[in-house]
């Protein structure tokens, strides 16, 4: 049964669907609050004189949105005051039917297009992006992250380009996303809302073109997404003589450009990797062309690729796929090099961030520190995120997650500038795991879990990332694929056969839905977030986990401003916070029932508090906030 089945809109709040008890900060004087509802909450709380402040324009409203404008220009905005949004263009918005088929001149990049099909391009593009700026900005998003648009090789084995990760050509976008002037378009449209563009670019590897004669001979298979067709050679044979012997297919010479990506002496040509050991930097990722970033020759080029985007599209950062593939040298002098490319563009604030797929913080610390990338998406985050709110475990995990943070301590990363996420393209939705972990348990109980999950990612260290379609309650059919739906109607029945979190919807309606009751939420995080620069940037302390589901405590600070406490209750208990003097308090996000000596956080649910010149003081499972002499 579907939530909007269940609760009229004015008892989604009560019920706490959009968590929502007091908002400040939210400066969007178009919305007009619910009085009576506003006089409840404003009882509720007084006998603890825990108030709204009226300068922050505090708001009570069935229909959130970020309307206002974020911190700073663009260009000179700090990341940690951005939210994320992850899109991927294929399946997003259709702007342009004429280019659902591709290349009307390169027969590698046309083709491919099949609306049935997970695995094949539906018809989004970069024109479909463009349209829906002002949906993204109303959710609160200053930054939008595409998956790759440099123009693919169309077709591969059974399936397409659609992600982007098959490039051929790394001067021009993928001709099924629309050209070059449509993504300048974009990116100007984006800019001219205070928006910014992040690109998804690839230096581990090429679509395949290069074969091996040993194993890709004639009516042998030629390309494979799931198992492995050339046995891996290692360094030691490959240096005594035993490797594979390297062509390219007739007709496919002059396939790659730049036209140097088209000779094999610039590939490692040692089969396919299994992702362990030497193989995993060295094989070939799913039989694409592994690129030798070991070669000075590579590492020039390769600069000189992504530099030269730079300087015709202006993005305002990279993120880099497979990191944790290539060798250490290569980031090394890669990366501080296209960030002064951009500086000296006028980009000051160019930032990078990359893909290392672990989620142990030792090896995702190492390439923000020995390899020089100031950021990498926090998988260690996402797994342990997970742990807490969908397989109950205990709190403490969050704890022993967050006690790794000095690990990213150097001259220009530290944990402030990971990029926090639940769901993304190749781990699956965050929903789907909750389906699965949960299959008992109750719509509005899973929406709870996955309201609390999404709030430790805006307000904990460091910077949101969304993934597209979680805010109209996606759910998925599992990682990669399963995890790719259509924004737009969609023709997939492998898609349109799921149950979406709050809504009677499927994803084969138009799911651009501003009243959605998550897009609600997830706007309402974007705000307070947007409009508290300690909950952005303050130093984090973890000052309360349990061994079971419970309470989770974090502090965040930053000298000369208040304090600012984030309490989770991750069980399906409530949990009774006692006081003595309540003093000088906000209520900044969240739900809480409180009387004259406490407040009680209700099951699956969090608060945000906002402790003006009080220290919070902890005894046992009371806390106490007194004020300050």
């Amino acid at each position: 049964m579907k939530i909007k089945q269940r609760f009229s809109k004015s008892s989604m709040i009560s019920l706490s669907l959009l968590a929502s008890l007091v908002i400040t900060g939210c400066n969007n004087p178009n919305d007009s609050a619910n009085e009576s509802t506003k006089n409840t909450a404003a009882k509720s709380v007084s006998s603890v004189q825990i108030k709204n402040s009226d300068s922050d324009n505090a708001q009570l409203s069935e229909n959130i949105q970020f309307n206002g404008e974020f911190s700073e220009h663009y260009l000179t905005r700090d990341v940690r005051d951005d939210v994320f949004y992850f899109v991927m263009p294929d399946r997003f918005d259709n702007g342009d039917m004429s280019n659902d088929n591709g290349s009307k001149t390169i027969a590698e990049s046309a083709g491919g297009f099949d609306k049935t099909s997970n695995g094949h391009y539906h018809g989004g593009d970069i024109k479909g992006l463009t349209k829906r700026l002002d949906y993204l900005k109303g959710l609160g998003i200053s930054a939008i992250w595409l998956t790759p648009i440099l123009r693919n090789q169309a077709v591969q084995g059974d399936s397409s380009g659609y992600h982007g990760y098959w490039p051929l050509d790394f001067t021009e976008i993928d001709p099924h996303l629309g050209t070059n002037a449509d993504l300048k378009e974009f990116i100007d449209a984006a800019h001219a809302k205070n928006m910014k563009v992040f690109f998804d670019i690839i230096t581990n590897h090429t679509a395949d073109v290069i074969k091996y004669e040993e194993c890709h001979g004639e009516n042998k298979p030629q390309f494979s997404t799931s198992s492995q067709l050339c046995e891996y050679v290692s360094l030691a044979d490959k240096a005594a003589g035993k490797g594979y012997t390297p062509f390219i297919p007739k007709g496919h010479e002059d396939l790659k450009t730049p036209a140097w990506l088209n000779d094999p002496k610039f590939y490692h040509n040692q089969g396919d990797s299994t992702w362990q050991g030497e193989n995993s930097v060295y094989g070939d990722f799913m039989g694409l062309d592994d690129v030798d970033t070991d070669n000075p020759e590579v590492v020039k080029g390769m600069t000189d690729i992504f530099n030269n985007l730079i300087t015709e599209f202006k993005p305002d950062g990279f993120r880099i796929d497979t990191v944790k593939h290539v060798n250490m040298e290569f980031w090394q002098q890669f990366t501080p090099a296209i960030i002064e490319h951009a500086k000296s563009l006028g980009i000051p604030k160019f930032f990078v961030f990359g893909e290392v797929y672990s989620g142990d913080p030792k090896e995702l610390s190492k390439f923000t520190t020995e390899g020089d990338i100031p950021s990498v998406l926090d998988f260690a985050f996402q797994y342990r995120t997970k742990d807490v709110f969908a397989y109950d475990k205990g709190t403490d995990n969050l704890q022993d997650l967050f006690s790794n943070d000095h690990l990213y301590n150097d001259h220009n990363s530290s944990a402030d500038y990971l990029m926090n996420f639940v769901s993304n393209h190749d781990v699956g939705r965050l929903a789907y795991t909750l389906d699965q972990s949960l299959p008992e348990a109750s719509e509005e109980e899973k929406i709870k879990r996955f309201l609390l999950s999404n709030s430790l990612m805006y307000f904990a260290r460091g910077i949101p990332v969304l993934y597209y379609g979680d805010e109209q309650g996606f759910t998925g059919d599992g990682g990669d694929r399963g995890a790719r739906e259509d924004m737009m109607p969609s023709l997939t029945p492998d898609y349109n056969d799921n149950n979406l979190y709050g809504t009677d919807k499927t994803t084969a309606d138009d799911n651009f839905d501003v009243t959605h009751p998550i897009y609600q939420s997830l706007a309402e995080y974007a705000a307070v977030y947007h409009n508290h620069e300690v909950l952005r940037k303050g130093k984090q302390q973890v000052i309360e986990h349990n061994s079971e589901p419970g309470v989770l405590a974090l502090s965040r600070e930053i000298a000369g401003q208040p304090k600012y406490v984030v309490v989770y209750n991750s069980s399906t208990t409530s949990q009774v916070y006692k006081h003595n003097k309540a003093g000088d308090v906000e209520f900044v996000l969240g739900e809480a029932t409180a009387t004259e000596n406490q407040f009680e956080l209700a099951p699956l649910s969090f608060v945000i508090l906002k402790a003006n010149n009080l220290t919070l003081l902890i005894i046992g499972k009371v806390r106490f906030f007194r004020a300050l002499a």
